[in-house]
């Protein structure tokens, strides 16, 4: 008996983190954070993106790897459908701005087209409910180079203008590809988008 409520405790404390992130329905939190875009720095404030209308968050491992490559140049290309429909993206991942620098403006990946957040200390991640993994020692990126920042587990938030969560898209709980958190936060909220004035 004590084997068995020690094995669901152990089961209980790895899947903590998936149940603990924010739902659909729930408010995100406001945030600010040093961005960077097409490899210059500036500011972004979720209060005031939203103000504009629908916000996609996507938080990702880490730049320079293989899946957060195939996830950025996803929604790079798809950045001109966000715009037309009037939603934002934003990118969080705990690299220093300056990897971001180059990432943002790599043409393979981000290509300029959206802002990608450094949340280094992991507290945007942990706002909305994201567990923070340590890095693996020597861990290195597709460059060759040391990935020495702590990881946060691939999740995508639709916002609506009103501050509240309408879609959660999840690697780990829905076995989405890194590629498909673009087209399927699209859909999600183009379904947001205010009508054009005509």
């Amino acid at each position: 008996m004590k084997r068995a409520l020690g094995v669901l405790a152990l089961v209980a404390a790895i899947a903590l983190p998936a149940f603990a992130a924010l739902k659909i329905g729930d408010t995100a939190p406001a945030f600010s954070a040093r961005v960077s875009q097409a490899g210059k720095e500036s500011g972004f404030a979720l209060a005031d993106a939203l103000a504009r209308g629908p916000v996609v968050v996507y938080f990702y491992p880490s730049a320079y790897t293989a899946g957060c490559n195939l996830e950025a140049h996803a929604f790079a290309t798809q950045m001109d459908a966000f715009t037309a429909a009037g939603v934002a993206v934003i990118g969080v991942s705990h690299d220093s701005i300056t990897r971001l620098n180059d990432f943002s403006a790599d043409p393979k990946f981000c290509a300029g087209k959206f802002p990608v957040a450094s949340d280094a200390d992991g507290a945007i991640a942990r706002s909305f409910g994201l567990a923070v993994m340590e890095a693996k020692p020597g861990a290195k990126d597709t460059r060759g180079q040391p990935i020495d920042h702590a990881f946060t587990e691939r999740t995508t938030f639709v916002i609506a203008p009103g501050g509240k969560i309408s879609a959660v898209f999840s690697s780990a709980d829905d076995k989405i590809a890194p590629s498909d958190h673009a087209v399927k936060s699209l859909a999600a909220a183009q379904k947001l988008a205010r009508p054009k004035a005509r």
